[in-house]
């Protein structure tokens, strides 16, 4: 059963990283579009400001999400190893079942927060993809 988790999780994660590859293509493809129509180079710079400050952001913030999770697979890690040091069945059963728990919390954790960042990415870059109503 863990292992079915596991690989539903990984199916998770794989289906959203394809997900942001694929509006990143999107949006790329968007911007020769963009910089033909007529704007102001005001507009392009702002733009390209919004772009370039989005982007950052949500690099920055996949960074913080992969570094939790290399924290967290090598405390899983070190409690592995720690399972084998159990004296009795009882206690090896327990290490066991705590680890497992460890495990799925963060497999759970890291998919969640995946989806979480690219609804977020998404709603970014729709935001900077829509043109501002203009003023009357």
């Amino acid at each position: 059963m863990f292992i079915q988790v596991l690989e539903s999780m990984g199916k998770v994660t794989g289906s959203t990283v394809a997900l942001q590859q694929e509006m990143f293509r999107k949006w790329v493809g968007m911007w020769p579009a963009l910089l033909n129509s007529p704007t102001s180079s005001e507009q392009v710079e702002g733009c390209q400001k919004q772009w370039s400050e989005t982007a950052c952001e949500l690099i920055r913030r996949q960074r913080e999400i992969a570094e939790a999770q290399f924290k967290a697979g090598m405390q899983n890690i070190e409690k592995a190893f720690q399972v084998g040091e159990a004296r009795t069945p009882e206690e090896l059963r327990a290490r066991t079942i705590e680890l497992w728990k460890k495990c799925f919390d963060s497999v759970f954790q890291a998919s969640e927060a995946q989806v979480r960042e690219t609804q977020v990415a998404v709603e970014k870059w729709f935001e900077l993809m829509t043109p501002a109503a203009p003023s009357s």
